[in-house]
């Protein structure tokens, strides 16, 4: 029944869509007046994979979609064959930075036309907000009366059919910052400013933004809820999550109409303020900030307390002693009362680069900390998701013994290529592309020989993964997108986003808390 209630046909979505203003087709003429020679031209692999990208796109009703998670089918479908919102960014960003801007725009609106179906799990509805985390298309010649034509049917899934049943959170933060790098790429606001499109991004965020019991900025989330969509022991408030949210709602500011937005707006830099703030402080972790952690103590009450979510020192696992170099840092995975996940995660470090939630010594200190510790987060094959994995008992907690995400593989402690294109952002963005030269020259090693693999096992990603698809979307369009960057660094404004001079530099007190009563304010 959910299924049916999460279907849009080709019967009733506007066609007129398809013949928006000529400007949002190709790039400026100004910007790109003839494509100039590149080194790609000779190089095969290059080729090799937008051939592949080109064989996974998704058409519906004659117009590209999307591009499908894998082209693998030797094991069974599963859901591979379906466009997921988080996959298809780098498939997106590869023919936005090819100045191919149809298949981009045609995404964000069918999966915006998608976010208002009516969702639910059981007998519970969903948030109108929630954008879908994949669709799939499907084409059916039974039509009642009419046997012949058919009807073409795009099926979303909110969570009903999903893992655990987890709605995806992160679906609706990449949507915003999809929307804005398709504006930036093409220089026209006139998809952004539609009505629907407007609504839309106020629909994902006022979610977020709404008042409830929480006391911490960030958003409390579900284990499973982002691209880690299965039990990996992130409850309570994953660094994905919150860097992505900051992205999104910096996207957002720049997108949304002043005119009948304002007060919205302004809920947002608030907002944005505060998390700013809450992240660089608390989530942030070098040589210095873990020498304070382990003299911290515990059981402090009123405002004056420097150990604010009560953390026990004992708790702080021994690798981390080990892991932590005098040069280097990174946003932890996870802060909520009593508990501190000193895991480091890539996508949630990179995405605060490329949204400056990272400072820009904090930028500096994450490429440091990659470089002095390439064996463990790069390894054979770039990059983990997460480091360290979880061990035998970890695992048997955190996961639920879940055989997938044994030690070292997939989630926990896997290798994933189709990450690579964050890194190489974010080494660009920082001034720093030979980091990023170095992994994909790695990654080149096996990428191809391999059939494009999703992700790799082991300590360092020697292996093949247990249950990896070849010909993975994300793995070849993040390789494209990649080399793409590292030819023509410019493609960077596209996705990143330049530090905000609004929000106001983080200096960590004592009396930070302290009600400005207290602080000796009138």
């Amino acid at each position: 029944m959910a299924e049916d209630q999460s279907v849009v046909t080709n019967e009733n979505f506007d066609s007129s869509e398809a013949n928006d203003d000529k400007c949002t087709r190709t790039l400026d003429a100004a910007k790109t007046p003839h494509p100039r020679p590149t080194s790609f031209d000779q190089n095969l692999m290059f080729i090799e994979a937008w051939e592949h990208l080109r064989r996974s796109v998704v058409y519906y009703k004659g117009q590209a979609v999307g591009t499908m998670a894998a082209l693998d089918n030797a094991s069974g479908a599963l859901n591979y064959d379906q466009v997921f919102v988080r996959d298809f960014v780098p498939s997106a960003l590869a023919h936005l930075m090819k100045g191919e801007l149809e298949i981009v725009k045609n995404f964000l609106l069918r999966t915006l036309h998608l976010q208002l179906s009516v969702k639910g799990i059981d007998r519970f509805a969903l948030g109108q907000g929630l954008m879908s985390a994949s669709f799939k298309f499907l084409h059916s010649f039974k039509v009642l009366h009419n046997p012949v034509r058919g009807v073409d049917t795009l099926i979303a899934d909110f969570g009903e059919t999903a893992i655990g049943r987890v709605a995806g959170v992160d679906s609706g933060f990449w949507w915003i910052i999809l929307l804005h790098a398709y504006t930036r790429a093409t220089g026209d606001y006139s998809l952004s400013h539609r009505p629907e499109c407007q609504n839309g991004m106020k629909l994902i965020l006022s979610v977020c933004l709404a008042e409830g019991f929480d006391t911490f900025p960030t958003l409390l989330c579900a284990d499973g809820c982002g691209m880690a969509d299965r039990r990996m022991g992130v409850y309570g408030y994953p660094i994905e999550i919150q860097a992505l949210f900051f992205m999104a709602l910096r996207c957002a500011v720049h997108l949304l109409q002043e005119d009948d937005g304002k007060e919205f707006i302004m809920r947002i830099e608030k907002r944005l303020q505060a998390l700013t703030y809450h992240m660089r402080s608390y989530f942030w972790l070098d040589f210095q900030q873990l020498n304070n952690i382990y003299r911290y103590k515990t059981e402090e009450y009123s405002h004056t307390a420097v150990n604010k979510f009560n953390v026990i020192p004992d708790s702080i696992p021994d690798w981390v002693f080990d892991f932590m170099p005098m040069k280097g840092g990174y946003f932890i995975a996870n802060v909520s009362p009593a508990r501190m996940d000193f895991r480091w995660f890539v996508l949630g470090n990179c995405v605060a680069i490329l949204s400056s939630l990272a400072t820009h010594n904090q930028s500096m200190a994450i490429l440091d900390l990659i470089e002095e510790r390439w064996g463990e987060l790069v390894g054979k094959m770039p990059l983990k998701l997460s480091y360290p994995a979880l061990d035998i008992h970890g695992w048997s907690i955190e996961t639920g013994s879940d055989p997938k995400n044994t030690r070292w593989s997939y989630h926990n402690g896997g290798s994933w290529p189709g990450l690579l294109w964050l890194v190489t952002a974010a080494c660009i963005k920082t001034g720093r592309p030979e980091i990023a030269r170095k992994a994909i020259e790695l990654a080149e090693q096996r990428l191809s020989k391999d059939d494009w693999q999703e992700y790799y096992d082991g300590k360092e990603g020697c292996y093949v993964g247990k249950q990896s698809r070849r010909l993975q979307t994300c793995s070849i369009a993040g390789y494209l997108v990649s080399k793409m960057l590292l030819e023509e660094p410019s493609h960077l404004g596209i996705i990143a986003l330049e530090e905000d001079e609004k929000i106001k530099p983080t200096t960590i007190t004592r009396s930070t808390t302290l009600p400005t009563k207290f602080r000796g304010y009138p």
